[in-house]
């Protein structure tokens, strides 16, 4: 592993200090583990508690990094208390400062997420609850998940995840990536974005688990979305990989059987936002992996002692790559 990003003996004398709302266990758990008071700073950027520590090196523990410590040479390392950063890296990210983020179990909340809506579509869940409250009583056919061919395009923690959540349940996965690999892990088989054009077709889910980069900004557009045959589509990456107005389309030729968006461009969207009129199409506020404060300590915990040793942390973010 290579070394650490920050010099030796940083920590030793770095302040810590959380962002606002961050609970009291999390706080209470870092001043246990780093031996030291816990400070405070606000959405403006000003630190509260910081008393003898105005020269110190910053660690900062929160959602977002306010403008005003953007610019201020003592903050040395963030970690983030979400997995996404593409809200963080947005206008850039500042040189030399060590950018970390926390997954937990975030992996196995989304693989449970996106197998159970995968499951409820395959038992026609949805038809169920609009007969009840019609009050219509009328027996269907379920469908099998098993012998089903999912893709599932990020192949990463979480992409990681979900795939081996639907691969339990007999669905062949198959997943899309950056570079072509070999079959492993819980992928039957792995391709390249370049190389899913076959595969459109013949796909019954498609599970969107992508980061937000350059690369990926309106990914599932009109050309992908057009090619798919009845597959149902789950969103569980970052909103803005998805045209909404090709969604919407796909969804009306029949290209796209139904849609489930944890995730959108803009959250929450307002009252009259399109998407709400998408047809078969179900929202999820951005609940399929909502951190816990145990993933942001466990997280922040394996950072620590990885840089305390002298390595650098594996949730650290590759800023030039997005994640």
């Amino acid at each position: 592993m290579s070394s650490t990003p920050l010099p030796a003996g940083l920590l030793d004398r770095a302040a810590l200090a959380l962002g606002p709302g961050t609970a009291p266990a999390v706080a209470e758990e870092l001043a246990e583990l780093t031996g030291r008071p816990v400070l405070g700073y606000d959405a403006e950027g000003r630190l509260s508690g910081a008393d003898g520590a105005q020269d110190a090196p910053l660690v900062l523990v929160g959602a977002a990094l306010p403008p005003a410590l953007r610019g201020d040479p003592r903050v040395r390392w963030f970690h983030s208390v979400n997995a996404g950063v593409d809200a963080l890296l947005d206008g850039g990210w500042p040189a030399g400062v060590l950018l970390t983020r926390t997954v937990g179990r975030m992996g196995e909340r989304i693989g449970q997420y996106a197998l159970a809506w995968v499951l409820a579509d395959c038992q026609g869940v949805p038809g169920h609850l609009a007969r009840t409250a019609a009050r219509a009583w009328r027996r269907e056919p379920s469908e099998l998940a098993a012998g089903q061919t999912a893709l599932v395009y990020g192949t990463g923690h979480i992409g990681t995840a979900v795939a081996s959540a639907l691969r339990a349940a007999g669905i062949h996965t198959v997943g899309v990536g950056r570079a072509e690999h070999a079959p492993g892990g819980p992928f039957d088989e792995r391709i390249t974005a370049e190389g899913d054009g076959p595969w459109l077709g013949r796909a019954r889910f498609v599970v969107d688990a992508l980061p937000l980069t350059d690369a990926t900004r309106d990914f599932f557009a009109e050309p992908r979305l057009s090619a798919l045959r009845g597959a149902t589509f789950l969103n569980v990456g970052r909103g803005a990989t998805v045209s909404l107005p090709a969604l919407r389309r796909a969804l009306a030729a029949g290209h796209v059987r139904g849609a489930v968006l944890d995730v959108l461009t803009d959250e929450p969207p307002a009252p009259g936002h399109p998407v709400w009129e998408l047809p078969r199409t179900t929202l999820t506020s951005h609940s399929a992996g909502i951190t816990a404060g145990t993933d942001i300590t466990a997280d922040f915990r394996a950072c620590w002692q990885a840089l305390r040793a002298g390595e650098a942390p594996e949730l650290a973010v590759r800023v030039g790559r997005g994640y």
